[in-house]
């Protein structure tokens, strides 16, 4: 089960606030606004039982995230009914089981959602000090007919009576709407947390730090770890932070696969042997990666392929080094979410995650992977590490395998690493680089008829791709002036060979993803 990869325990001496995750696709949504508020959060999934939750330390308050699911279906999740009975305040998202494992009934309502007003009861320690209405956007997909015994009705409209109810000598609270959508109700949670759970904002990134080399030191000891490095944001703040933890027992690998940006490999390597003092070995392996690459399209397969190759790699390169027991990964929060959970579906495999090979003799050691990406920003200025270093945009670890769709060759990834150097500079030029979380060219698998210099021409389609975002878990497409796009369209077209259209993504994710593959 993935969640428990992520963060079995809360090491740190803080309070803590267990989410358990009932199918929902806003769960770590949740989890990072709760830390935004200065309270450290866990996910855990659904099954967990009530007395591991009893055996964490400092365990102040669970949040119950139920999704789509009704408990009328046949995928229904069943918690463990003693999580009730923990004295820990509750509240229960969006989930009607809840209501019916305290004594509750429930019935089906309407399909959908709907932004609706509701009436709340200001009294109530959930609502404490909010307006008399309340805009949410509800979940009907189940209803609450008969209250449990001890609830009373908090909030409510003629349609939707019961849309909050509240226990309050028990602590527990269930809301059928989602108070973590709109960042304008996120006093419902912030209430929850200081009203109801009387927690503290104790936890940080500076303590985040500390612990973190704490626990790398006990863990390592005097053995050796190995790094991978693509020169993003991720990687980079990993290597910096194992440097301060273990210093020359932490040996960096760069490995070129023929899939970086232009310019790329001079970066990385200036960065680091200059800036950071930090030991790197180049490994050129561009031809070997291309190679595997062969006549393979699909994305998946591209992924896992581009994975199991990059430890086949260390794996060779270290055997020249001696023994390194750990590999170390720049792996996020967002990345084994988006990978898989026993609860969710895969939306993509990162090459990190799901790109694994089960038989891999490396230790993983995986310093960010509680982290959501604004806050691996937060821990490399809080190292020391230059803003233009910190502020790059997130670049996968496929590289550009996965912005070549179809077959990935040589001369296609030539064609799209122009496109996207383009972009790149006419982006900074009209200084946007800071407002656009990402932006990019993508190789579509389309060519199309043109006109260049009169005659007819049969080429490529590029996309952009461009998107603003916080954590990259939802983005929504960055509005670029017609202007800097006719700029970018007619650079593409005149200076990259092979290529007679460019197209722009108003994608926004969901329901699409940032990346197309």
């Amino acid at each position: 089960m993935l969640f428990y990869i992520l963060d079995k325990e809360n090491k740190m001496d803080v309070n803590q606030i267990v989410i358990l995750d009932l199918g929902s696709k806003y769960s770590q949504v949740i989890a990072r606004r709760v830390r935004e508020l200065g309270v450290y959060s866990i996910l855990l999934p659904y099954n967990t039982k009530a007395s591991y939750i009893h055996s964490l330390k400092n365990v102040q308050g669970i949040i119950l995230c139920g999704g789509s699911n009704s408990v009328f279906s046949e995928t229904v999740v069943i918690i463990d009914e003693e999580i009730y009975n923990l004295g820990i305040p509750i509240l229960s998202i969006c989930y009607g089981m809840s209501a019916v494992m305290l004594g509750g009934s429930v019935s089906k309502a309407n399909s959908g959602k709907d932004k609706v007003l509701l009436n709340v009861d200001k009294n109530a320690l959930l609502f404490n000090n909010f307006s008399k209405r309340l805009s949410v956007w509800m979940s009907n997909c189940d209803k609450l007919s008969k209250l449990p015994q001890g609830f009373k009705e908090i909030a409510f409209n003629q349609d939707y009576p019961y849309a909050a109810i509240g226990n309050e000598a028990r602590n527990i609270y269930l809301v059928q709407f989602q108070p973590e959508i709109n960042i304008k109700e996120i006093d419902i949670i912030e209430n929850f947390l200081f009203n109801i759970c009387r927690t503290k904002s104790d936890w940080s990134i500076d303590k985040y730090i500390a612990e973190t080399i704490k626990e790398i030191r006990t863990k390592v000891a005097d053995q050796k770890v190995l790094c991978g490095l693509s020169g993003g944001v991720d990687s980079t703040v990993t290597a910096v932070l194992l440097n301060k933890a273990i210093g020359d027992n932490l040996k960096c690998i760069f490995v070129d696969h023929g899939l970086l940006r232009k310019h790329e490999k001079e970066q990385v390597m200036n960065t680091f042997c200059r800036e950071f003092k930090i030991d790197v070995t180049f490994v050129d392996s561009k031809d070997r990666f291309l190679t595997k690459l062969e006549g393979v399209s699909d994305p998946e397969q591209k992924r896992k392929l581009i994975g199991k190759e990059f430890i086949d790699v260390f794996s060779e390169t270290t055997n020249k080094f001696g023994d390194y027991p750990f590999l170390a990964q720049g792996t996020l929060y967002t990345d084994i979410i988006e990978s898989g959970t026993n609860n969710g579906s895969v939306i993509k495999s990162h090459h990190n995650v799901g790109g694994l090979p089960k038989d891999m003799k490396f230790k993983l050691l995986e310093p960010l992977k509680t982290l959501f990406k604004d806050e691996v920003r937060l821990l490399g200025k809080a190292l020391g590490i230059s803003e233009d270093i910190i502020n790059r945009q997130p670049f996968p670890g496929p590289g550009l395998a996965i912005r070549v769709i179809g077959e990935v060759t040589e001369s296609k990834l030539n064609i799209v690493r122009e496109a996207d150097y383009i972009i790149q500079e006419e982006i900074k030029q009209a200084k946007l680089n800071h407002d656009i979380w990402q932006y990019f060219a993508v190789l579509t698998n389309i060519k199309t008829v043109g006109v260049m210099e009169d005659k007819r021409t049969y080429a490529y389609t590029i996309g952009i791709r461009a998107v603003t975002s916080i954590d990259g878990m939802t983005a929504n497409w960055a509005r670029i002036p017609y202007g800097i796009l006719e700029n970018i369209s007619n650079r593409i077209i005149n200076e990259v060979n092979g290529v007679n259209r460019v197209v722009y993504d108003i994608t926004s994710k969901p329901p699409g993803t940032i990346e197309w593959e």
